[in-house]
């Protein structure tokens, strides 16, 4: 437990579609600090998107709002015995799982399928703004095992 509360460090917008979403993707692919490298995937991404005459930001907004869990599990420790015990979601916390679960289903995709991962990250994004794809199982399965545990949902402190 920290001895003083966390100061939150603002996220910036992005340049190009002034989006807190757009920005917090970018961090999240990046890698060793390349962040242009990042940059100019997720733009080819939203580019690819634009091309079909869909609204890159809304179609992100989508995707995260549908592979975004209400609920999920922590242990908590009680008697010596561990319970996965089932929590609300904050709104931070929803977008930081969201876009990690993509980011991870993206790279997770078979390399013979497609060839960039820029090619993994757009059909992801489609694929969870429908609500299909791997994400959104991931979502699924999560709230799955909190629905299993809320016999334990009193343990909550």
């Amino acid at each position: 437990m920290p001895r003083r509360p966390y100061k939150k460090r603002p996220v910036e917008k992005d340049e190009i579609y002034e989006s807190k979403e757009v920005s917090k993707l970018i961090n999240y692919i990046m890698i060793h600090g390349k962040k242009r490298v990042s940059e100019k995937i997720v733009y080819t991404v939203l580019d690819k998107i634009k091309k079909e005459n869909k609204d890159p930001i809304k179609t992100l907004n989508q995707a995260i709002s549908n592979v975004a869990p209400e609920h999920e599990v922590k242990p908590r420790r009680l008697g010596g015995a561990s319970y996965l015990v089932p929590i609300q979601v904050r709104n931070d916390r929803k977008i930081y799982l969201a876009l990690n679960w993509i980011v991870q289903k993206a790279s997770a995709k078979s390399s013979k399928e497609f060839k960039t991962f820029s090619e993994k990250l757009y059909r992801e994004i489609i694929d969870a703004s429908n609500n299909q794809g791997d994400a959104v199982g991931k979502k699924l399965e999560t709230e799955r095992l909190a629905e299993a545990n809320k016999a334990f949902s009193h343990l909550k402190w």
